[in-house]
Order: C-alpha cells, then structure tokens, then sequence
C-alpha cells in the first residue's frame, strides 16, 4: 500500500491523500518522501489534464514531520547523505509549487513541524476552525530548526521580526490565529466544507504563484538591512545567548538562517536552512531533547501505569490543609473541573485557600484567557470547610499538612474512614517515607505518596510514591489522577527524600560545600546557572526554606535513632545549620538566608558570606559546572541501581521537571549517555579523588561503562 493516494476527479482536480499505512500519523519516511516524488512527476506529466492540486490527509492529524528515530541514529558522517535527501525533497516540493497549477492544502487537523511545511507549499490553505487543530514550527524543542522550508517561507510570508516568535521560540497557532496573520487563507466549518472551498478557490485561480515568485516581491517589513530591522537584529544575538546561555544552538541557528536567507534568493535561502538543520541534527543537544520527547510520549502514554486496570478520574477529591501546597492542589482540580473540598482547622483558614484560586482566575480574566462565566463556575468547585465530615463520599483525600509525622497520621486517621467506597487516600510529603505514613491508614494498600510540586499553577511534575503496600489499583489510579490535573506523573518506589528531593539534595549541598571552601557565592550561583540550572543552590534553598531543610534533617537524625542506627551528615548539611540556628537566617519566607530581600528591590547576596570566603581558594569554572551537573547525575544512577527509580524516562523527566536538570541535557540519565559512559565514570572517578565519596559511581554505572552499554 503507498502512503499517498491519488485520485482525480472529473474536474481534472488531482488530490493527494496522505495516509500511511499501519501508521496513527503520517511522517517523512522513505516510502512517503518516494510516493511525493512520483505524484508530482504524474502532476507535471499530466499537464492540462490537471486543473489543480489538494493535498489532504485520511489521519486525524494533517502531517507529523520528520521521523525523529531517524535523526537519533544520524551521525557527522552520514550527514552529506542526509543534506541531499532534504535537498531532493525540498527540490520536489518546490516542483510542484511552481508547476503552473493551484495547490491548496486543506487541514482537517495538526499539521507541526514538516507538516505545516508541507502545507506552506500550497498557494492556498485552508483549514477547519477548529480551536483543537494546532499549526506551526515547534522544532526549536527538539534541538532542530524547520529545515523544509519553513524558515525560508515563515520569513517571507510574516517578515523577519514577526516570524522569530514562530522560528525560535516554537510558538504554535490554532487556524483562526494563522488566519489572522494571513498564514491560513479560509476557514471552514467542517472537512466537507474545507474540501469544497479547497476546490473553489482551485476553479478560480486556475494559475497561481507564490508571493515570492512574484515579480517586485518583498519582505514585509523590511530586509535585515532596513533600519527597523538592523536596530533589532544588532541586540537580538545577545538577548538570545542571555536566554539560552549559550546551552542550546537551535535558537541562534535558526536567527542566523533567517538573517542569511534574507539577503540572498529564495533558492539559495532553502538550501542555507538545509545546511543549518543538518549541523544541528548531527549535534548533541538535538539527539537529548528528542529523546527527552519521546520520554513525554512515553509518560503520556501510561508506561509506567499498571496496564490491566481501567481509566479512572475522581469525581471529588478532598484537600487536607489550606496553606500554600493545599491551595495550590484545590486550584489544580477545579481548573480542570474536578470538584474538591478543602478542609482546614478554621473556617477562615480554608476561604483564605480558596481565594488564591479567586486570585488566579482573576488574573486570567483581566488577560483575557477566560471569561468571567468560566471562572465563576471553576471557583465554584472548590468548597472551603472545617468541618472533617464535609470530606465524606471523596474518592480521593489529600493530605498537605505540615511535614510531622505525628501530625499526618492524625489527619490519615481522621479523614480516611470517610472516603468513598474504592476511594484512595494520598499523601502530598516531599521526603517523609510513605510506607511508614501508611502505618496510620487502616487500608495501606490504599494509600500512595502525590509529591506535588510547589507553585502548584507553575509546576508540571507529580512524583508518585509506591509504598510497599500499595496495590496496583490505587497506583493506576493515582497516575490518572496526575494527568486528570494536567501534570506530568513520574512513578518512583518507597525512599527517605524518594527521587527527586533526595537528588535535590545533593545540588544545594554542593553549592554549601562550595562556599565551604571558600569560593565566593556569586561564582557558585553563576557556574550553576552556566551548566543550566534555572537558579543558583544558594538561591533556590533560600526559596524552598532552609528551616524546612533543616527540620528534615532533624526528623531523619531522629528516625535513625529509633530504628538503631547512627545517622552519617551529609557534605554541606552543617552549613545550613549554622544559617539557620546560628545566624538566624532561615531563608526568603523567614526574612532573609543567602540572600538579602529588600522591600520593593531586587535580592542580593548576603554580605555576611564574605566571612566564608578564603584569599588562597582557586577553582576552576568548568570543574563547578561539572561537579554539580555530575553530582545529580551519578545520585540519579544510584537512585536506578537501589530500585527507587524503575525507568529511564522517568528519572529524565524527573530530573528536569522536578529539580531544574538542564533541558539542553535530556535528563540526568540521558546526559550520561550523551557524555559516555566510560568518559563519565572515568571523570567522576577523578572528582571522588578530590572531592570524596560522594563522587563515587554506583556499581552499575561502572558495569555499564565496562560493556560499552548506555543507561538511558
């Protein structure tokens, strides 16, 4: 069976129906790419006999683009291979563009990335107006650029400046937005509207050209030299880098190919984006962010769900605590239109937690994402109480209390004899062991660990914690759960600090270690942020509290000691001790930590950390970078080899959505493989010799680097 069918109709209209076999999308494989070939050969061959061109699809999206297995197995020297492949399809595409007949391209569905491309060689598109339908170029989060045109096209269709939103950022349209820029041509009420528009327009435009085959074409706008455009492009570069810190060239390679191809011919420009995409396919970062894709798809797709239990969403969820974590949760499910209760100890506690979801559905309002109707319904399903028994007939309790043992099991024990039958009790703690928190339950095999991270709006990740008890059911149903909310789920087995506040851990301590030695704090800040951390280790503890981290501290001093065992402190920890105990600086909410946080100014760094510094400390800038990127990395590793962490993707997804892990990396997993393994257990063996034990690779990693296989 060919992946395009051609048919013609009495009218001479040819369309060209793409639709690959065996397959839930279409992409650009060999067999695709060849079909193309030979439709438009039979197109051109045809001559008169052709009144016109659709091109359409029988899948429920238009075209997916590249097959990006593909690009992972591409190496530098398989790369002039691969420019000409792109080259001959490009020279196809533009065949039939200039073939002297009018293409239209009807969407019906998504068409991103090589799909949108494939419909920007149509003289005209039209598409059905349909919010769901999402058009657009989204490879600059894969590493890529549109290399199929769509730099070349996008920038002669909108203009430099206006194209870049589109090019670097991946920004996506719906079909009334691309009509609205003129991308989108005509909108259609249904498939069969759309294809009878499509044949309309072919009828009168019998001839039809692209606008920049037309004679005295320009750019809207203004070339790069106009000077508009020349006064952006002379700060664009730097604004660029200052954003991506240099970790991810996709951006700045898709800037330089649209400044190039903007002073040179159409020809030349698509054969420049070619060159461009290939250098970045071949590269590191591509191969990482790609893979960092698929491990989505993979989350998205329940592989870590247990798979003989049905899908589930709760109908109501009840919400233990109205403070910042328990206000953020009721947000998350009336958002998306899962009614809940939250309960607190006083009446006024728990309308204080509901009104930070007034205040987010206000700003949402006043931005114009929603209408006052909507809002008024989503503030709706939150009822704010302190009454224990409002909580009866929940199909699922979350408790979001402080993090005291003693106080958890009291509220496990007051609240779960009232969920509904085949209900589920959760617990949102970030370090405190779920199986020793289910000693309190009656059914522990009812209750599972929801580590939600914190701001709740912002933050995509779920950690879901397996306790030893806890059985299939409520795990598949605390996954459905995590993606009913619009989060992210990754599953994790039963742990002190589970995965990802235990590797969390080991990034600050390390800045702690750092100022330890005497290297000054503004040098640790900005070397974790040149490896890619969003923010420094001094900074982000200062926000997640280091009281808190401190209490941690203590409670796990304290569970050792009932259990017998002698706990060992960990490289870094006393320095927080002494922030908070000695110098009475507890972080940002206690009024000050590392930093210092003036009113209506910006944070800077405490003066009083000069006293750690030391006049003989050396480093080395790139040696910093390392030992925190290598110190996550190698904890990861450790957290795969004890059985906390059971997969790949959920250990990068983990990693980068859950702890700030540079994206540019793939995940801490994925960032071993892409340095080798070998390289990698080789230069941590050199770090453990200077830095310590906590440098150590864990047994498989050394295995691993022994047979030459990849972790990820």
């Amino acid at each position: 069976m060919t992946p395009i069918r051609y048919d013609t109709d009495a009218e001479g209209i040819v369309t060209l129906t793409f639709d690959a076999p065996g397959a839930a999308v279409n992409t650009m494989t060999a067999a695709c790419l060849a079909a193309m070939t030979e439709s438009i050969d039979r197109i051109i061959a045809a001559g008169d006999q052709v009144a016109g061109v659709i091109l359409a699809s029988a899948k429920k999206t238009f075209f997916a683009g590249a097959e990006l297995k593909d690009v992972l197995r591409l190496t530098e020297a398989e790369a002039p291979r691969w420019f000409a492949e792109i080259e001959k399809m490009k020279k196809d595409w533009r065949r039939l563009e200039t073939c002297g007949k009018p293409v239209v391209a009807a969407l019906a569905g998504t068409a991103l990335g090589g799909g949108w491309e494939l419909a920007l060689t149509a003289h005209h598109r039209v598409a059905v107006d349909d919010a769901r339908i999402q058009l657009g170029l989204p490879e600059v989060t894969l590493g890529l650029l549109p290399g199929a045109g769509g730099v070349t096209k996008m920038v002669r269709l909108l203009g430099l400046q206006a194209a870049f939103p589109y090019l670097m950022e991946g920004k996506t349209m719906t079909p009334r937005q691309a009509s609205e820029l003129g991308l989108v041509h005509e909108l259609a009420e249904t498939a069969d509207d759309m294809l009878a528009r499509a044949r309309a327009w072919i009828r009168a435009h019998p001839q039809a050209r692209q606008p920049w085959d037309e004679k005295g074409y320009r750019i809207p706008g203004g070339g790069p030299d106009s000077p508009k455009i020349a006064q952006t492009l002379a700060i664009a570069p730097a604004i660029t880098v200052e954003k991506t810190r240099g970790l991810l060239p996709a951006p700045e390679a898709i800037m330089a190919c649209a400044v190039e191809g903007a002073r040179v011919d159409f020809d030349t420009a698509l054969r420049l984006e070619s060159r461009y995409l290939v250098k970045l396919a071949v590269g590191r970062v591509a191969k990482n962010l790609i893979s960092l894709f698929f491990n989505q798809t993979a989350i998205r797709s329940g592989a870590s769900r247990p798979k003989d239990v049905p899908k589930w969403k709760p109908s109501r969820v009840g919400i233990l605590g109205a403070g910042m974590m328990g206000s953020g949760i009721a947000w998350a499910n009336a958002s998306r239109g899962i009614a809940c209760v939250l309960k607190d100890l006083t009446q006024e506690a728990a309308d204080k937690g509901k009104a930070y979801t007034a205040r987010l559905l206000d700003k949402r309002v006043q931005q114009g994402r929603m209408d006052e109707v909507r809002a008024g319904h989503t503030l709706s399903l939150i009822t704010p109480t302190a009454n224990t028994a409002d909580l009866a007939g929940c199909d699922l309790i979350i408790e979001a209390v402080f993090e005291k043992r003693d106080l958890k099991a009291q509220v496990t024990r007051e609240a779960e004899p009232l969920l509904a039958e085949g209900g589920f009790f959760a617990s949102n703690t970030s370090t405190l062991p779920i199986s020793g928190l289910a000693e309190a339950a009656a059914r522990p095999e009812k209750f599972i660990g929801l580590h939600i991270f914190s701001p709740v709006d912002k933050m995509a990740l779920v950690e879901i914690i397996k306790g030893r008890k806890t059985d299939a059911e409520t795990l598949a149903r605390a996954y459905d759960y995590v993606l009913a909310i619009g989060k992210t789920p990754i599953v994790v087995n039963d742990a002190r600090g589970f995965y990802t506040s235990r590797t969390f851990g080991t990034f600050v301590r390390e800045g702690a270690c750092m100022v330890e030695e005497g290297i000054p704090a503004a040098v640790i800040e900005n070397a974790a942020r040149a490896a890619g951390m969003p923010v420094g280790p001094l900074a982000v503890i200062d926000e997640t509290s280091m009281s808190l981290s401190v209490h941690v501290t203590s409670q796990t001093r304290a569970d050792f000691a009932a259990e017998g065992k002698t706990y060992v402190a960990q490289p870094g920890e006393g320095l927080f001790e002494r922030m908070v105990n000695e110098f009475k600086r507890p972080g940002r909410a206690g009024g000050g930590g590392f930093y210092d946080y003036p009113a209506g100014a910006r944070k800077t760094l405490w003066a009083g950390l000069k006293q750690f510094e030391k006049p003989g400390a050396t480093w080395d800038l790139e040696e910093l970078k390392d030992r925190f990127l290598y110190r996550q990395a190698i904890e990861t590793a450790r957290c795969l080899e004890e059985g906390v962490l059971m997969t790949a993707h959920d250990a990068n997804i983990g990693s980068i959505f859950g702890i700030g892990f540079p994206a540019w990396t793939g995940g801490a997993l994925r960032y071993i493989d892409s340095e080798g393994v070998a390289s990698f257990v080789a230069k941590a063996d050199r770090l453990a010799a200077k830095y310590g034990e906590r440098f150590a690779v864990p047994a498989l990693l050394r295995a691993k680097a022994a047979r030459g296989e990849s972790v990820a």
